[in-house]
């Protein structure tokens, strides 16, 4: 394991090589980033086996660290996946480069014509856990946006993400951009993590994506301005005009698709008026599907559901886990998720425009729904190729983190002769 001082040389030097790739990828041409990712999309899928076997290596070592069968999940690559890492690179590449791009543009009466444009942040830090795929989500966004890339994967990913980090310095090479673009920490070592919350001179953003205690850790630590991606406590309101066959069918796929992803639903709440009726439905479904149930007093009537605690609002399970709890009306659900949620995702399943409206209108997190499961807070399914996070915070970037996200902007003004009297 390196030393201290060899971490924080090996970073400094990351860093430079970063900041000199920026430089360069800000006037790159778009048709060089596009043939980036598309070769990068070949790579992986040519290397697929390879890919696979370096994944099972990292499968191994998180088996023996004791990780959950959640986070087992969001760990694990196989041909499927690795063709939905493949899909999303040529996503990526497929949409309208944003740097340049006229945000605005007006004349003023004083002969000044006036442009805010597009343009790249310079150099981000994307600190994530487990999921190997957010190497080339990650890479291929802040490239398409113009940005070099440090990458800071969790140490269960650690044999995968390199081996896709390969193939993303292929797509850049053969496009003729520099290789430096995309980087990656090659240490576990968390000193490295450190480093990068400090690297002012080289580092314009971080991102974190992970769980709270990695989320936290940064925005304490951190002397870089951060894109907040905190933890998805996940809400499911059903109201008392809700369809039950649409209700049943939401709530189950939100909680079980995938329960190790940040969009999947903890904690459902149920208007008292359907309690009895489609709110007993649903949670017989969910406790049918192998979901522990954690129940208020009117949800432990139903057989099998355990008792919830305080500690069950508020908490990611990202487990067949949900907490249920039975409310007074839509502004009751509004109330509880005020208090417990984490200004992630939250929907509402209802028949009635007012209520949805009202629901809408008095809540604030970065994505609400209508009538549709959770597990679509995702970049890719908003039409985005790919996402390097769900952003909470409400400073800059909110909700899904594209490439139109990683961009900045400047005012281009032009006069002509024109001075100020």
């Amino acid at each position: 394991m390196k030393d201290a001082l060899d971490i924080a040389e090996i970073m400094k030097e990351i860093g430079a090589n970063a900041k000199a790739a920026a430089a360069e990828l800000a006037f790159s041409p778009a048709a060089a980033k596009k043939a980036a990712l598309l070769a990068a999309a070949d790579a992986v899928w040519a290397r697929r086996a390879e890919i696979i076997a370096a994944n099972a290596r990292d499968m191994e070592f998180a088996r023996d660290k004791g990780l959950s069968d959640a986070m087992l999940d969001r760990l694990m690559l196989d041909e499927p996946r690795v063709q939905s890492i493949c899909d999303g690179l040529r996503a990526v590449a497929a949409q309208d480069d944003p740097v340049g791009e006229v945000i605005a543009e007006w004349d003023r009466p004083n002969g000044l014509q006036i442009q805010r444009v597009r343009t790249p942040l310079g150099v981000i830090g994307v600190i994530y856990e487990s999921r190997p795929n957010v190497t080339a989500d990650a890479g291929a966004l802040c490239l398409k946006a113009g940005n070099a890339v440090i990458l800071r994967g969790g140490s269960e990913s650690f044999h995968s993400s390199a081996a896709i980090h390969a193939c993303l310095v292929d797509g850049l090479k053969s496009a003729g951009l520099p290789g430096h673009a995309i980087q990656r920490v090659p240490t576990r070592d968390r000193a490295a993590v450190s480093e990068m919350l400090t690297m002012t001179q080289a580092i314009d953003v971080i991102v974190p994506r992970g769980g709270e205690v990695l989320v936290g850790l940064v925005q304490r630590e951190a002397r870089v301005p951060v894109f907040a991606h905190l933890e998805g406590i996940v809400h499911v309101f059903i109201d008392a005009d809700a369809d039950p066959e649409k209700a049943l069918k939401i709530v189950l796929n939100a909680k079980t698709r995938r329960t190790g992803i940040c969009g999947a639903a903890e904690c459902l709440l149920i208007h008292k008026g359907v309690a009895e009726t489609i709110g007993q439905g649903v949670v017989r479904a969910l406790l049918d599907a192998g979901v522990e149930v954690r129940g208020d007093a009117a949800i432990q009537t139903i057989d099998g559901v355990v008792p919830a605690t305080n500690a069950d609002w508020g908490h990611e399970y990202l487990d067949m886990l949900i907490a249920v709890k039975v409310v007074e009306n839509v502004d009751d659900a509004i109330a509880h998720i005020r208090e417990y949620g984490s200004d992630h995702t939250d929907c509402i399943i209802t028949e009635n425009d007012v209520t949805a409206a009202h629901f809408f209108q008095r809540l604030d997190s970065a994505i609400l729904m209508r009538n549709a499961s959770t597990q679509f807070a995702d970049g890719g399914e908003f039409g985005m190729g790919a996402e390097i996070g769900i952003a909470t915070g409400k400073m800059h970037a909110r909700g899904p983190v594209g490439a139109a996200q990683l961009t900045s902007f400047k005012y281009l003004v032009t006069g002509d002769g024109t001075v100020r009297s």
